[in-house]
């Protein structure tokens, strides 16, 4: 294994969609998801050198996964097979059409094996940037003691921690994540969380700006709030910036997310100034909501201007 732009550590799941109910028994498509590998895959596209790791089941589900994510760019030297572990699964429903619904048969699943073992090798290699999220350290004990031991390791050699709060109710309770997430965030230079997830990881009565303030004085670099169709906020040691969404017909907002968490790294990849990193994130998320799928959307670096730069309704020829 060599270094890497972005290494990410995380479960993979297999992803089952529905165009309907699925107590109607509607026909399913097989999918990757998770929010790890749509980041990756997100840095992928852009032409960076992301890899993931994680464990994954045994069977062709995890041959899937595996498929999946290197024919997309990212590398997966780092993963492990599990033989005696399944895979996690993601069922999701267009249940109307305005109202998606996501459903999760994960525990015990392969991902949630992870030890701080899967993690050493590839850590050791180097990254520029570590990307966690919340998500990861809610699944067992040993995958939560494993991203707290790697965003330790990362913060004293020096690498830019990325945590995302991606806060999931269905996995442990508010205070649960807390406890867990509030120090974790204590070695992130970059912290992005919606607005009714900061209490997570700052004080858990404090406003929006309240709750950034605090996570500066701690050292994060950056606290980014992501707004949905408002666009997103970040706050430095030198203010507040914000930048508007970009306009588009949203289809499937699931994964929009952490598109916009790839676009930003991306943006702190490339060296670009905190303005035109928001202006990327946002237009990764709006590629996002754009067409169906966690990732299948997010584009390549030639592609993205079209999404600002196109009117509705455009036709390329």
């Amino acid at each position: 294994m060599s270094a890497v732009d972005l290494l990410t550590v995380g479960e993979a799941l297999v992803s089952l969609r529905s165009p309907g109910p699925l107590a109607t028994g509607g026909p399913l498509t097989m999918h990757l998801a998770g929010a790890e590998c749509n980041v990756a895959i997100g840095l992928a596209r852009l032409g960076h050198r992301a890899a993931w790791v994680g464990r994954v089941s045994g069977d062709e589900l995890g041959e899937f996964v595996l498929r999946q994510l290197r024919a997309e760019g990212v590398g997966t030297a780092g993963a492990r097979r599990d033989p005696d572990r399944s895979a996690g699964l993601m069922f999701l429903e267009r249940r109307t059409a305005d109202v998606t619904r996501v459903g999760y048969h994960r525990t015990g699943s392969a991902g949630s094996a992870l030890g701080v073992a899967d993690l050493r090798e590839p850590l050791a290699a180097g990254a520029r940037v570590l990307h966690l999220t919340g998500i990861t350290p809610a699944l067992s004990d040993s995958a939560r003691a494993a991203v707290t031991w790697a965003a330790r390791e990362a913060a004293q050699a020096g690498t830019s921690v990325s945590l995302d709060v991606n806060y999931r109710s269905r996995l442990w309770s508010r205070e649960a994540a807390r406890a867990t997430l509030t120090p974790l965030a204590g070695y992130a230079s970059v912290v992005v969380a919606s607005a009714d997830e900061l209490d997570l990881v700052a004080e858990p009565d404090a406003g929006e700006a309240s709750a950034a303030a605090g996570l500066l004085r701690r050292g994060v670099r950056t606290v980014l709030v992501k707004l949905g169709a408002d666009g997103a906020r970040a706050y430095t040691r030198d203010g507040v910036t914000q930048v508007d969404a970009v306009p588009v017909t949203a289809v499937d907002t699931v994964g929009a997310g952490d598109a916009f968490t790839a676009g930003y790294l991306s943006g702190h990849l490339d060296g670009l100034d905190l303005v035109d990193r928001l202006r990327r994130a946002v237009a990764l998320g709006a590629f996002a909501v754009a067409a169906h799928g966690d990732w299948e959307g997010l584009p390549r670096r030639d592609e993205l201007s079209l999404i600002t730069g196109s009117a509705a309704g455009t036709t390329l020829r």
